[in-house]
């Protein structure tokens, strides 16, 4: 057996997977929540994080104990680029700043003046949102609490040191950073000194493939494994997405409809962006990069709205049917906490424009499936901008269970989307396969094999010059949008 655990930004997902790679069993956590005391900020308290793996676990020991019993290896995914800060005895010094804070645009200005080679080292330009401008933000704003830092880890990272006592990292995530030299696969000493941070206080890379430790006596005690089972380096959630999905090939992809929504491509080569905010990182194994592109808001839009309405979000959705109508007339714009890609806009916010009195829920949750399509859009064309080549698509994530969304969204992209099973569990499942490949030695290309196909959504080209012509009305009210979220910001 194998385990994968998937810290998220919602909660944790653990899965068990037997040698032929069927789900024997699942568990989730309850719901994390996120502190945001001030505009621009997004927190997570790292305990919630154990408390939530140690929910999940003992659920699994409850309900699948037989199977727990005989894990041999364990792969990690999580939520990227959150600066986990600990002290000397490895306790956090403060709440982590999470992946979709973005209080941080003066420093990324900053660690462009001070090391000028930041895009051509990193592989793109700096974004509110990566790891070093966070550390940067705590140097300028809590010196205090900056002189502390002793270590500094990603969210993932955080729970391995709770597993195993390992301070170690894969190269997926860890590309995310903006400390690393995406082509070398190593830390940038250049980089780390641009922000005054130093390799000591970085964890060990490895590839996602190789184990770094092995999972403490006690807990295996706990959860009742009989022997301690073998710990991936394991990836980032977007690149353990793609090993679920075994998008590890040129050419390959995936959008994912979460908290976030994210557009993957697989390459064999570092193919970075220097004009957009897109990611050119490590996959999470040797000699692969992946180019990516995220919206920080998606199925957390639609929750949103629920909240609002005070519906059930799958209502909402539910109501909509499963047929592609015409555009909505109400415009949607999703950047509920700022723009990350492919404009990098930190300032922008959300917006519903168009309301009249008719507006009800089911125009008003259109216009947000809709928005969340365009913004996914707008990456897509920033990614052909850089050449990317983009025909067939897998979808995975929650917002996946709708096909009118994905109906929308082939339509939008002018692409097929082909939906695997299981892919909610995409993450979880992808860190599974890194675990048993750490454990058993065997190839990445046989067991990070492609799913079985669900379903297909095609685009719906009767639609396609309506959706063309509404998405071209999105894009003009950008500017009057942004200006607004600045005055209100300012206010």
């Amino acid at each position: 057996m194998y385990l994968g655990i998937d810290l998220g930004t919602s909660g944790v997902k653990s899965i068990l997977i037997d040698d032929d790679q069927k789900i024997v069993g699942e568990q989730s956590s309850r719901p994390l929540e996120i502190s945001r005391p001030h505009r621009c900020w997004s927190e997570q308290d790292p305990d919630l994080w154990w408390n939530a793996v140690c929910e999940s676990m003992d659920g699994l020991a409850a309900h699948h104990g037989r199977e727990l019993a005989s894990v041999k290896g364990i792969g990690l995914s999580g939520q990227m680029y959150g600066a986990t800060v600990l002290d000397a005895s490895d306790r956090p010094l403060r709440p982590a700043i999470l992946w979709n804070d973005t209080r941080t645009e003066k420093q990324c200005a900053d660690l462009e003046a001070r090391a000028p080679d930041v895009r051509r080292i990193a592989g793109r330009k700096p974004t509110p949102g990566v790891t070093a401008t966070k550390l940067a933000w705590l140097r300028d704003n809590e010196p205090a609490v900056f002189d502390q830092v002793a270590h500094v880890l990603l969210p993932k990272d955080y729970i391995r040191l709770l597993l195993s006592g390992d301070k170690a990292s894969d190269m997926a995530d860890s590309s995310g950073t903006m400390w690393m030299d995406v082509a070398a696969r190593d830390w940038s000493d250049t980089l780390l000194d641009a922000t005054g941070m130093q390799r000591l206080q970085m964890p060990k890379l490895h590839e996602g493939t190789e184990a770094t430790g092995l999972l403490r006596g006690q807990l295996a005690d706990r959860w009742g494994i009989k022997s301690r089972p073998v710990i991936a380096a394991g990836g980032g959630d977007n690149a353990c997405g793609a090993c679920g999905t075994g998008v590890i090939h040129d050419g390959e992809g995936t959008i994912s409809l979460g908290t976030s929504g994210v557009l993957f491509v697989a390459m064999n080569e570092m193919r970075p962006s220097y004009d957009h905010a897109i990611e050119t990182l490590c996959h999470s194994l040797p000699g692969v990069w992946h180019q990516m592109s995220v919206i920080l808001s998606a199925t957390s839009c639609v929750n949103w709205l629920s909240r609002l309405v005070k519906r059930p979000a799958a209502d909402l959705v539910a109501d909509l049917g499963t047929v592609l109508r015409a555009p909505s007339p109400v415009v949607f714009v999703p950047f509920l906490d700022g723009c990350w890609s492919p404009r990098s806009d930190a300032e922008i916010r959300g917006a519903l424009i168009g309301l009249q009195h008719s507006s009800g829920d089911e125009e008003l949750t259109r216009a947000v499936l809709q928005g969340v399509a365009f913004a996914l859009l707008e990456c897509a064309d920033a990614f052909r901008a850089t050449g990317t080549s983009i025909e067939k698509l897998l979808a995975i994530g929650g917002g996946s269970r709708s096909d009118l969304w994905l109906s929308m969204i082939a339509t939008c992209l002018g692409v097929e989307l082909r939906v695997p099973e299981a892919s909610e569990l995409g993450a979880a499942f992808g860190a599974a396969r890194l675990g048993m490949i750490a454990s058993t030695g065997a190839s990445t290309a046989g067991v990070l094999r492609p799913p079985k196909i669900n379903r297909m959504i095609s685009p719906v080209q009767d639609l396609a010059p309506a959706y063309a012509e509404a998405y071209r009305t999105w894009l003009s009210v950008m500017p009057e949008v942004r200006r607004v979220s600045v005055a209100v910001g300012a206010a």
